[in-house]
């Protein structure tokens, strides 16, 4: 048996993965402390668990540190600078491994996916922040820093004039980063509206509403191009609640040759399988069959 956990701000989700199928999910609020967040793990992995011990994976909105065991990098803060691989180990009595949720959510679907039979994919999260991981031949690549596919903390590339002028600061301390325009937050920072207020009134024919949607849509094709230029990947996966934009993927697929730098593009732009489940899925799958 093997048991993921997605430890997300608001909630800890579970599985538990019987010879590749689901057994068993759970839920539970998530503390926004250190020791209650252990606790909370250890009390649904033992919900998890019936009869026998399963292997552990967890998917965390940060890294474990390979430098110094902590966590670095997670916008849960009060994870940050403990040593959650060590402590969730010691208390759960075997190993445990650890991985970012956006590779987790890479992971997931590269294995069993929308991006099952491809090498190479990219997944991407749009939601509260803008991430993305690597899997290659269904293993994550996550590369010597531990920020391969990090492409949100990157500038929004071909700005024109107006997005310039206007670029929002990051908490990164950088100006203009891809996160502050795709991200829910950015949308609706420009828009004065959500994307759920957005998408009914784009339907009933509202020009501004329409306008911002086709907007979202060129800053994603621009920024995928440039991963496109520089990973080449076979498929780029979708995810987090932006994603769920009426035909986003087919939308931004065809505004990608206006970007990208080839006389055709290949890479399939394509939508989550397994949404919301798939970085808790990604992280069961930390750990080998058998």
């Amino acid at each position: 048996m093997r048991i993921g956990i997605d430890l997300g701000g608001t909630k800890i989700e579970g599985i538990a993965l019987e010879a590749d199928t689901l057994s068993v999910r759970c839920r539970n609020a998530t503390p926004h402390h250190y020791v209650g967040t252990l606790e909370a793990i250890a009390r649904l992995v033992a919900e998890l668990e019936t009869d026998r011990t399963g292997s552990v994976g967890v998917g965390i909105p940060g890294v474990v540190s390979r430098a110094t065991g902590l966590v670095k990098n997670a916008n849960s803060t009060w994870l940050i600078g403990h040593p959650l691989q060590a402590d969730l180990e010691a208390r759960l009595n075997r190993p445990v491994r650890i991985a970012n949720d956006a590779n987790c959510f890479a992971l997931s679907e590269a294995i069993d996916g929308a991006g099952q039979g491809f090498d190479t994919v990219f997944g991407v999260i749009l939601g509260t922040g803008v991430g993305g991981g690597i899997a290659i031949r269904r293993q994550i690549h996550d590369g010597p820093n531990q920020i391969a596919g990090e492409w949100g903390h990157n500038p929004l590339p071909w700005m024109t004039d107006e997005e310039r002028a206007a670029a929002p600061s990051c908490y990164c301390g950088k100006t203009g980063c891809i996160e502050t325009f795709l991200s829910g937050p950015g949308f609706e920072r420009e828009c004065g509206r959500s994307s759920r207020d957005i998408v009914p009134a784009a339907a009933a024919g509202d020009p501004h509403a329409i306008a911002a949607l086709r907007r979202y849509e060129d800053r994603l094709a621009r920024a995928l191009a440039t991963v496109i230029n520089v990973l080449d990947p076979d498929a780029i996966v979708l995810g987090g609640g932006m994603s769920n934009l009426p035909d986003l993927a087919a939308n931004t697929s065809a505004l990608l040759p206006r970007y990208v730098f080839s006389d055709s593009v290949l890479t399939q732009v394509l939508p989550n399988v397994h949404g919301d489940s798939s970085g808790v899925r990604g992280a069961a799958w930390l750990w080998p069959r058998g």
